[in-house]
């Protein structure tokens, strides 16, 4: 589905995705720009949903090659999160038209609070540590149980699925944040991409906006990466946590005010 937008208002978002695509790179959270973006320029709902999609897709991808090309992602070690985060993210969208999602909502300023206390709190593993958990059968169940469920999430709602991606990545695994953050924006694509499938499917998609952004997040994706491989942990923590804790006050008015 198309929509007629003027230059300046496509210049404006397009902006506002280059801001996404840098923020999201690092610490997940740009669809909070981007959704209320597409929204005030006057698509509805499904269609800035659908669209969000699309120039999602192009940032996440550009920011998993990023850390990728850096050594920093090991899609060997991580394949079964590949195939679980597609099949969660799959039914995931598939079960949103016929759930309610109004519990949903109150629930997840609850849960991201409590990603952003944790991450306060919890002494993060050394910069230097850069190695990859053994290979366990545990590391095997949870990563399908990560995948699983964080994938079902970002399909079913989506809101701060960077965010827990990184979280529970170093809680799970013991990896330092510069890893994690690799995981995330890969499995952040993955999930994109199936939820951006059903999306096309439905014909809820701008393709000319979605490109256009996806372009600027893309370059913002990039610049992005890049700054946090080159300052890593000290740089990502503060700007993990201050997205965070603005995804939790968004939900949290929006639910509970």
């Amino acid at each position: 589905m198309e929509l007629a937008l003027s230059y300046d208002v496509l210049a404006a978002l397009a902006a506002v995705a280059f801001i996404a695509g840098f923020v999201d790179a690092i610490a997940g959270g740009g669809g909070l720009l981007t959704i209320p973006a597409l929204l005030t320029a006057g698509l509805p709902p499904h269609l800035a949903l659908g669209t969000n999609k699309l120039a999602a897709t192009f940032g996440s991808a550009t920011a998993s090659w990023t850390f990728y090309r850096k050594k920093l992602f090991d899609p060997r070690f991580w394949r079964r999160s590949f195939i679980a985060t597609f099949i969660g993210a799959m039914i995931g969208t598939l079960t949103v038209s016929v759930v309610s999602v109004d519990w949903l909502d109150k629930l997840l300023p609850l849960l991201i609070i409590a990603i952003a206390v944790h991450t306060l709190l919890t002494r993060a593993p050394k910069e230097e540590q850069h190695q990859l958990p053994t290979r366990t059968p545990s590391i095997l169940r949870r990563q399908w149980g990560q995948g699983l469920s964080i994938g079902f999430y970002d399909g079913f709602a989506g809101p701060g699925t960077g965010a827990f991606w990184t979280a529970s990545s170093m809680v799970l695994y013991r990896m330092n944040i510069l890893l994690s953050s690799g995981l995330a924006r890969t499995m952040n694509f993955i999930s994109n991409a199936t939820s951006l499938g059903f999306f096309i499917a439905l014909g809820s998609v701008n393709f000319s906006l979605g490109i256009t952004m996806g372009i600027s997040l893309m370059i913002g994706a990039w610049i992005g990466a890049h700054s946090a491989i080159r300052f890593g942990g000290r740089f990502i923590r503060p700007v993990f946590i201050t997205m965070v804790m603005l995804i939790a006050a968004k939900l949290a008015w929006e639910a509970w005010l």
